[in-house]
């Protein structure tokens, strides 16, 4: 061919042998399954070569044609298989990457969290899946709900009777009646003008609401009974420490008895203190009112200190029992004692007594002393 010029038309005759040529292959590649292209779309950047144990699908042009190309698998199993492929890989499978190997993934395609975890694996964040491509997954137990209507007893009993009751009943009772008897003081004393004996005690007996209340103190000096006092209350609750007391007491001792009616207020004030406030109305125009107050000091769980205050006032002079108007005495006492146990438990303590007023005129008269310091020892019992 020398000196031969080709003619125009056979480049032209060679570029259309050539896009006759490719044809087939351009519609062997519409038929390759979209679950591979899908897979592929989904990892942008990253080196499939680095990936150990994957078996990734070779490209389009060099891969067979498929005997039969129109019996391919059904799209929901394919996706299926591409799910569990998913679930399979995790980072430790991935070997070959590295915070380098990403660099065609941009800050959306990066999860902050573990993307092999099953939080992270929603409807939509496979790219190809859709509802219909979820219908051969098994789905786990959905919570919430009403329950069916025989999941359970009313009554927890689960069929089972109470059984026979023996004529007791079900029914509880949330307010019994209980008694207590207290010695509060049971004692001997020492003081200036001799030796004596002293008591105060108190029981009752009742419900939380009402109860009947008795109390009584009293003592002896030089053989004889100085003084001696009975009391009977009904005893009603005013409310969580407090009490109303209305009822008879009765004097006994030097001079004549006297009866009054009573009536006062008993409970616990702040910072524990045991209060009692008693007005009496007796005969012929008397009257008389007590003031008590007490406090236990706890040392130790069973050493406790009781400081004691006593008062009586009386609204008019009595000559016959020695009582002048007004404030007559005053008692304060001072207490230790060490429980051996909560219901025994002995003391040793002190009590100053003053005689006040026309009392402490009486008491001159008969060549007594108005103040007396008494050292007592005793023991305290309830029951």
């Amino acid at each position: 061919m020398n000196g031969t010029r080709l003619s125009p038309a056979l480049p032209r005759l060679a570029l259309a042998i050539a896009l006759l040529a490719s044809m087939p292959l351009a519609g062997w590649a519409q038929n390759v399954p979209a679950a591979n292209a899908d897979a592929m779309a989904t990892m942008p950047g990253m080196d499939h070569g680095s990936m150990d144990g994957m078996a990734m699908p070779a490209p389009a042009g060099t891969a067979r044609r498929p005997a039969h190309p129109r019996k391919l698998a059904p799209a929901s199993t394919t996706h299926a298989h591409a799910s569990s492929a998913m679930q399979v890989m995790d980072h430790g499978s991935m070997q070959g990457m590295d915070q380098g190997s990403m660099e065609g993934m941009d800050e959306g395609s990066v999860q902050h969290e573990d993307a092999s975890s099953p939080q992270m694996i929603e409807q939509g964040s496979m790219p190809g899946m859709d509802d219909s491509s979820q219908q051969g997954m098994p789905m786990g137990p959905m919570q919430g709900g009403s329950p069916p209507p025989d999941a359970r007893d009313p009554d927890y009993s689960a069929g089972t009777d109470y059984g026979p009751t023996h004529g007791l009943g079900m029914a509880m009772n949330d307010n019994p009646r209980f008694g207590k008897l207290l010695l509060n003081q049971l004692e001997v004393a020492h003081g200036r003008q001799g030796n004596g004996h002293r008591w105060d005690a108190e029981a009752w007996y009742g419900n939380d609401d009402d109860k009947l209340w008795l109390r009584t103190e009293g003592e002896r000096a030089r053989g004889a009974l100085e003084s001696a006092d009975l009391e009977a209350f009904w005893n009603h609750t005013l409310g969580t420490f407090w009490n109303t007391q209305i009822g008879l007491r009765t004097d006994a001792g030097r001079g004549p008895d006297r009866t009054w009616a009573a009536f006062g207020i008993q409970g616990l004030a702040p910072y524990w203190f045991e209060l009692e406030a008693t007005g009496y109305v007796g005969a012929a125009g008397r009257t008389a009112a007590r003031v008590r107050a007490d406090y236990e000091l706890l040392l130790t769980q069973r050493l406790v200190l009781q400081p004691e205050f006593d008062a009586n006032l009386y609204g008019r002079a009595d000559p016959a029992r020695r009582l002048g108007a007004g404030l007559s005495d005053a008692e304060l006492g001072l207490r230790l004692r060490y429980e051996i146990r909560r219901q025994f438990a002995p003391y040793i303590g002190v009590v100053w007594v003053r005689r006040l007023g026309g009392t402490a005129d009486f008491a001159r008269a008969e060549g007594e002393g108005i103040f007396d310091r008494q050292w007592v020892a005793g023991v305290r019992i309830w029951f």
